[in-house]
C-alpha cells in the first residue's frame, strides 16, 4: 500500500467557560444582552493532519471524536450529519482544499454536556485549525460568529453567543450584545492580586450527570418570548452582569460573590427546575464552609455543573471540596485555572 504524503500538522486549543453572569440575555429572544464570563482550562484540543488526496476521494475527512471513541469519514462538501453533526457542520463551514485529505482528532478533558460551553469551544478550536488550511484568516470575533452560525443556521439549534466568544477570546469577558447576534466584547483588565485570588477560590463542580434539559429550556424560551425583552428578570440579569464587571474591576470579590448568588436566584425565578436538587445539595455544603458565591453554569437544569467562589481560607476550601467529592453519584470537583488566552493555533 502506498504511503500517504503528509503535508502539514495543525494543532489548536480553546478554553471552556464558567460562571456566566447574565446568561439567558445573549439570545435572540432577549434582543439586547450583557454577560460576564470566565475562560478556564482544561482546554479542548484539536489536531489536524493534512495529507495529499492522491486518490481524489470525496469522503476525505477522517474524524476521531476521542471522548466518544467514534471514528468516521465524511465528505466535507456534502456532510450527512449522521454522527456528531456539530463537527460535520463546522467542517462544512470552511473550504477545504480539494487536494487535501484530513485526519482530525478532537479531545476534551471535562465530561460531556458539562454546561461549560464545551461544544462551542470544540467548534471554535476546530474552525481555528481548519482556517489555517485556507488562504483567508479569520479574527477571533469572526471565528466566534462562524461557530455560532454552525449551531443556529446549519443545525437549527437554540444558542446564545457567549460560549463561542469566551472560547475565541479567553480571559474574563464582558459581552454587550447590542443587537442579536452582534456584540461588543471587552476583556477585563483585572489586577494580578485579584486574578491570583480568583484562581485559588473559583471551584468547578460537576453535578454527576451530563446536562440534558432541552425540553425544560424550550419551555423557558417560550415563556421569555411571550414576556419580551423588557421582562423584569431579563433586565435584572443584564444589570447583574454590569454590576459584576464593576465589582471585579474594584477587586471586591465578596460583593462579586453576592452577585453570583443573585444570578442563581434569577435563574430559579425563570423556572424552579433550572436549579437542580444536586446543585442545591452542593450549595448547602458551600455555605457550610464559608463560600461567598455560587452559580449554576449555563442555562441550568438537570446535570451540568456549578461554579463556587469559595472561602479565602484554604483549609475551609479543602474541607468543602472533600465533602463535595464524598457525595457520590458522580458529583466531583474538576481542577481548573483561569485561561488568559482564547483560541490558539500552532
Amino acid at each position: 500500500m502506498e504511503k500517504r504524503r503528509q503535508i502539514k500538522i495543525v494543532r489548536s486549543t480553546a478554553p471552556i467557560r464558567i460562571n456566566d453572569l447574565g446568561g439567558w440575555t445573549d439570545t435572540w429572544f432577549s434582543g439586547e444582552g450583557k454577560v460576564l464570563n470566565f475562560a478556564v482550562s482544561p482546554l479542548v484540543e484539536v489536531q489536524i493532519k493534512a495529507y495529499e488526496n492522491r486518490q481524489k476521494r470525496e469522503d476525505r475527512v477522517l474524524v476521531r471524536a476521542e471522548n466518544y471513541k467514534d471514528t468516521f469519514w465524511i465528505n466535507p462538501e456534502k456532510p450527512d450529519y449522521a454522527q456528531h453533526p456539530l463537527l460535520q457542520g463546522a467542517i462544512n463551514s470552511l473550504p477545504i482544499p480539494e487536494d487535501y485529505e484530513l485526519d482530525i482528532t478532537l479531545l476534551s478533558h471535562v465530561p460531556a454536556a458539562c454546561s461549560t460551553g464545551t461544544s462551542a469551544a470544540v467548534c471554535v478550536a476546530l474552525l481555528g485549525a481548519l482556517d489555517s488550511l485556507t488562504p483567508k484568516r479569520y479574527s477571533p470575533q469572526e471565528i466566534a460568529y462562524l461557530a455560532h452560525r454552525v449551531e443556529t443556521e446549519k443545525l437549527g439549534l437554540q444558542s446564545g453567543i457567549q460560549d463561542q466568544i469566551c472560547a475565541s477570546y479567553g480571559g474574563v469577558c464582558f459581552i454587550h450584545m447590542y443587537s442579536y447576534p452582534e456584540a461588543h466584547v471587552s476583556k477585563l483588565e483585572i489586577d494580578e492580586k485579584t486574578r491570583q485570588e480568583l484562581g485559588q477560590r473559583l471551584c468547578l463542580i460537576y453535578l454527576g450527570t451530563s446536562h440534558s434539559s432541552s425540553a425544560l429550556h424550550e419551555k423557558v424560551i417560550a415563556f421569555l418570548e411571550k414576556k419580551g425583552s423588557q421582562f423584569k428578570i431579563i433586565r435584572e440579569l443584564r444589570d447583574l452582569a454590569e454590576r459584576a464587571k464593576d465589582r471585579l474591576l474594584r477587586s471586591d470579590l465578596d460583593s462579586f460573590g453576592d452577585i453570583m448568588i443573585q444570578n442563581n436566584v434569577c435563574q430559579r425565578s425563570l423556572h424552579s427546575a433550572l436549579i437542580s436538587e444536586e446543585a442545591d445539595t452542593v450549595i448547602k455544603i458551600a455555605k457550610k464552609y464559608g463560600a461567598c458565591g455560587w452559580k449554576v453554569n449555563g442555562a441550568g437544569g438537570k446535570g451540568g455543573s456549578l461554579t463556587i467562589l469559595s472561602s479565602k481560607e484554604k483549609s475551609l476550601r479543602t474541607k468543602m471540596l472533600k465533602e463535595i467529592n464524598s457525595l457520590g453519584k458522580g458529583i466531583k470537583s474538576i481542577p481548573i485555572s483561569l485561561a488568559a488566552s482564547g483560541l490558539k493555533v500552532i
